[in-house]
């Protein structure tokens, strides 16, 4: 048998985005993408020419990591957790800050994560272990 998440689960997290609803929120305060997107993202997504919904799908990220975490909206700032793909293209999670102090104190060392979207909406699914 294998081990698919290494260690005991301390959390789950999911979210979806309305894609629609989040350009509408980019176009309305541009500095969004700044704020809340990691400079790696941003530039990593830099070269696709309609980057909506790989952005929407990172913000879900976010919200799962804080779902993951049991906190709420601010329980960490978005800068905190961002996603970096692997060779292959598998997105990892990045975990800094106010977030990997909170994922230490609930001792988790480590995350999995899937994203997906349509041309409707954005999820994220996250592990803790």
């Amino acid at each position: 048998m294998i081990e698919l998440v290494p260690g005991p689960v301390r959390g789950i997290g999911v979210d979806v985005v309305d894609i629609a609803r989040f350009a509408r929120v980019l176009e309305r305060t541009p500095q969004m993408r700044e704020r809340v997107f990691h400079p790696e993202e941003l530039a990593d997504l830099a070269t696709i020419r309609e980057p909506v919904r790989s952005l929407a799908a990172r913000f879900a990220v976010r919200e799962a990591v804080m779902k993951a975490l049991g906190v709420g909206l601010g329980g960490f700032d978005f800068q905190d957790v961002w996603v970096r793909r692997a060779a292959s293209g598998a997105p990892t999670l990045q975990v800094t800050g106010r977030a990997a102090s909170l994922a230490t104190a609930r001792q988790v060392s480590s995350w999995q994560c899937s994203l997906s979207h349509s041309d409707l909406v954005a999820i994220a699914f996250v592990v803790a272990s």
